[in-house]
């Protein structure tokens, strides 16, 4: 069973709300601030006072809880960069996405050593899911697809050992970057610790129209987590331009209701790579995070 991180009000499905806290700033004490402020219930921890957070010492670890439990924040996610580096077997890279790293430097032979780590950090966060994704996109993504569920099935047999969940980001940048990509992976991997940690702004950077397209292909009941962000793709410059939550072609109107819909229970997790109105990439967090709030709380089935 996935981990149940709200509850169903009147019968209609509540979400929680939550956001990634450097995407607001490096400071941990003001993001959780910023959270109480825009009502938000929980948040993510992906990189800290300049620091992944696989990198974080044991007394980091502590204040983070201590902060978070103080204000009443719960953590729910453990953004590690589990996985995102290059596989030996891969073969040659595809530079074409930006590899956003978030200050990590780890190598494949690093990766068993953060994956404990990471593990362990969720644990002293209390922190239900380690985030991971599937490796550094080749040429040839589907040559890799063996390798993944390797390394997939490990983390997901640590992880269960500690009573976590192992979720898998679709990543623009990595070999699983759209929901039919991230489709036979749910069906080769059911364990009850494993699912999905739906982005559909990730999807739609990959090419793929993220609702209804790639959605309709997720095994029902699969996704752990979502990601939220919304952009507009620049034909010319072949990429997609992070924007205003809420302006961008990603259909989150509809995405929010096929959830509800399909009786997903989880968080809804703002991760808005917007830079912001004028540079203020904070003031753009705070205005994602508001319109995102409205969209939701708005849903009327």
């Amino acid at each position: 069973m996935l981990p149940r991180l709200s509850v169903t009000i009147l019968s209609m499905p509540r979400f929680t709300l939550a956001f990634i806290t450097d995407e607001f700033c490096q400071d941990f004490e003001r993001a959780v601030a910023a959270a109480v402020e825009l009502g938000y219930e929980a948040v993510e921890v992906r990189s800290v006072w300049n620091k992944n957070v696989a990198d974080l010492e044991p007394a980091e670890v502590a204040r983070i809880r201590r902060i978070a439990d103080r204000a009443g924040i719960r953590i729910l996610s453990v953004a590690s960069p589990v996985f995102k580096c290059t596989h030996p077997e891969g073969g040659r890279v595809d530079h074409r996405f930006e590899q956003d790293a978030f200050h990590s430097a780890h190598q494949f032979a690093d990766q068993p050593r953060i994956l404990e780590r990471s593990i362990q950090i969720a644990v002293e966060l209390g922190a239900p899911i380690v985030r991971v994704f599937s490796f550094w996109r080749t040429m040839e993504p589907q040559r890799l697809f063996q390798r993944i569920l390797e390394s997939l099935a490990e983390a997901i047999q640590k992880a269960s050992r500690q009573g976590r969940w192992i979720g898998l980001e679709n990543e623009h940048a990595c070999n699983i970057a759209t929901g039919a990509e991230a489709a036979p992976v749910l069906h080769a991997l059911q364990d009850k610790h494993f699912g999905l940690v739906w982005d559909p702004g990730n999807s739609y950077m990959a090419g793929e129209i993220p609702y209804p397209d790639g959605y309709s292909l997720l095994p029902p009941g699969r996704i752990l987590h979502v990601h939220a962000k919304d952009g507009v793709l620049n034909r010319e410059r072949d990429r997609v331009l992070w924007g205003p939550f809420g302006e961008g072609q990603v259909d989150w109107k509809r995405q929010i209701a096929a959830l509800a819909r399909d009786g997903y229970h989880g968080a809804i997790s703002l991760e808005t790579h917007w830079g912001g109105p004028d540079g203020n990439k904070e003031e753009g967090s705070r205005l994602c995070a508001i319109r995102l709030k409205e969209m939701v709380l708005g849903y009327a089935g």
